[in-house]
């Protein structure tokens, strides 16, 4: 249902900018800014595409951690299908998804909030059916007594 109301809010905010644009420089060249943005976006998957993907190839060569180059690869991939998505509110993130310096800011509060994710996941405790022996009162039981 959230995901639905983002989506309907996204359109309606597209398509209010977009008659905003059409309104300040004319429908024809806002059309052809929204058709530009497609080849754009595809050319920025390409490029930074491979770009990341042997980044990615030389940190796993190197012996290091991949993280950092896989949230990048992750970054473009969403920057450029921004920019293939017509619409200027879509461009204008996509465009900051691919530039370097605003990547890296996106990608640290990205590794922050998948790490912090992963610390709760990693600690919660999971199957109410098999409840946690917070008092230790386990005891133990004679061997035969398992078989009965």
């Amino acid at each position: 249902m959230i995901f639905l109301l983002v989506f309907v809010v996204w359109v309606v905010a597209e398509v209010f900018v977009a008659i905003q644009v059409a309104h300040a420089i004319g429908a024809l060249a806002t059309v052809l800014l929204l058709v530009l943005s497609w080849p754009l976006g595809w050319w920025a998957l390409r490029a930074q595409g491979r770009a990341a993907w042997r980044r990615l190839g030389a940190a796993v060569s190197a012996g290091r951690s991949p993280g950092r180059e896989v949230l990048d690869g992750a970054l473009v991939l969403l920057g450029g299908l921004l920019l293939i998505v017509p619409g200027f509110i879509s461009d204008a993130l996509g465009l900051l998804a691919l530039l370097p310096p605003t990547r890296a800011v996106m990608r640290r509060g990205l590794a922050r909030n998948l790490q912090s994710r992963l610390v709760v996941q990693a600690t919660q405790f999971t199957g109410a059916s098999r409840p946690y022996d917070v008092d230790s009162t386990a005891t133990d039981v004679d061997q035969p007594q398992l078989h009965s």
